[in-house]
């Protein structure tokens, strides 16, 4: 009976090794099946490669990537997921941290769907180890479903949250050859254009003049209030209660987008009468000429400011000056 006894207990120690072996070979040997790219799985090699117990991490990505059922999200991030996987296959890790990238599609995987009662995809599932130096008491996936379009940088950082502290392949993309030929060939177009447009275009960007009106537009269009109106979301007009237009609003803190435009003409009126009265009319050669010019720029300048000022009475009524006629 002791020796009967003892034969058993040796057989079972022999199966649990032979087990144990089986179980730690599992990963060298779903990695020889792809070394670089995602490893892709069906229902039974879902159920393989989740039971316990695991001395290594895995990343599922629950997908379904085929066109018949209409999963864009799915079919444009498989390319990122491919670039997770690659860069973590090819770089150096320390050799306890082992962990496999695979991919279950619904096609292969649908029992496993089920099981999950999963109704959308992609989701990523990362199972932890459960012996091991980087085993956990809670084995339970980490889940992480996708609420929109996410790059693989995003989704790495993820990953790397729920691995062991301690360095971790970086996320390489290679280099996009194609972009970089047609950076550089716009590039050299560009050069070229302005080479050769230069002696045509580079007067233009000299003139003083265009500097100068552009500069004044910019100056009316700022101080007449553009950017309190894009902040503030004014009306353009509103009514007045009588069945009219109220154009101003009332107080120094309001106004309307007709207002803006408004303000901005009296301004461009106004400087375009100074900058004629100022560098226009001395030009003159004629004295009469130059006296009318003089007479009608100033009675511009005159009226136009008497309109300002009524406009800033309109808007507060305890604002004391005036100019006639308004």
């Amino acid at each position: 009976m002791k020796l009967f006894i003892l034969i058993i207990s040796l057989f079972c120690i022999i199966q649990g090794a032979l087990c144990a072996t089986s179980e730690l070979d599992k990963f060298e040997r779903y990695q020889s099946l792809s070394p670089f790219a995602p490893i892709d799985l069906n229902d039974a090699s879902y159920e393989d490669l989740t039971t316990k117990p695991r001395d290594y991490h895995v990343a599922i990505l629950l997908t379904a990537v085929e066109a018949r059922y209409g999963c864009i999200l799915c079919r444009e991030f498989q390319s990122e997921w491919d670039l997770i996987a690659r860069s973590w296959n090819k770089a150096s890790k320390p050799d306890e941290l082992r962990m496999l990238f695979t991919t279950l599609d619904f096609g292969n995987g649908k029992t496993t769907f089920q099981k999950l009662m999963l109704q959308t995809a992609p989701v990523l599932l990362v199972f932890p180890p459960t012996i091991g130096p980087f085993a956990k008491v809670d084995d339970a996936p980490s889940r992480f479903d996708f609420s929109g379009p996410i790059s693989a940088e995003q989704l790495y950082t993820w990953i790397n949250r729920h691995l062991p502290e301690g360095p971790k392949p970086p996320l390489v993309r290679p280099i996009n050859y194609m972009r970089l030929v047609s950076a550089v060939t716009i590039l050299m177009g560009a050069v070229t254009l302005f080479t050769v447009l230069s002696p045509y275009v580079l007067p233009v960007i000299q003139n003083r003049n265009l500097w100068a009106a552009f500069s004044l537009i910019s100056i009316l269009l700022f101080t007449s209030g553009h950017m309190f109106n894009h902040i503030r979301k004014v009306p353009y007009v509103v009514g007045d209660g009588k069945g009219g237009i109220s154009y101003f609003a009332g107080g120094f803190s309001n106004q309307f987008g007709m207002e803006t435009q408004i303000v901005a003409a009296i301004y461009a009126i106004l400087s375009f009468a100074t900058i004629a009265l100022a560098i226009k009319v001395p030009r003159i050669a004629d004295n009469k000429s130059q006296q009318i010019a003089v007479l009608i720029w100033g009675t511009v300048l005159f009226g136009m400011y008497s309109f300002l000022l009524s406009v800033f009475r309109a808007k507060n009524g305890g604002y004391p000056f005036f100019l006639p006629p308004f």
